[in-house]
């Protein structure tokens, strides 16, 4: 079954390139990952602290091979110095 997520992420004040930095920075070796479907990085116009990971995966076992990346190792050990909230969303889309 195909997995849709939105995570949410609130820059610090100041740490918005940063947060940026970290982010962008998983787009292109996610996309080469086996079960991806769609991995993007967007950035609120109104916001520019907040940011949006949408990711879908083509079921548990892509999801579960993303995290066990060392892309996705350097993202969770680098990201919550420049975080002020973070919260996900599964979305239920057809896919």
């Amino acid at each position: 079954m195909t997995i849709t997520k939105r995570v949410t992420f609130i820059a610090k004040e100041g740490c918005e390139e940063k947060m940026k930095e970290l982010l962008t920075a998983m787009v292109e070796p996610s996309k080469k990952e086996p079960g991806i479907i769609f991995y993007d990085i967007f950035q609120c116009k109104e916001n520019k602290r907040k940011f949006y990971a949408v990711e879908s995966w083509a079921d548990e076992k892509a999801l579960d091979g993303h995290k066990a990346t060392e892309h996705y190792a350097v993202y969770k050990s680098s990201f919550e110095p420049y975080c002020e909230d973070k919260y996900t969303e599964e979305l239920d889309i057809l896919g």
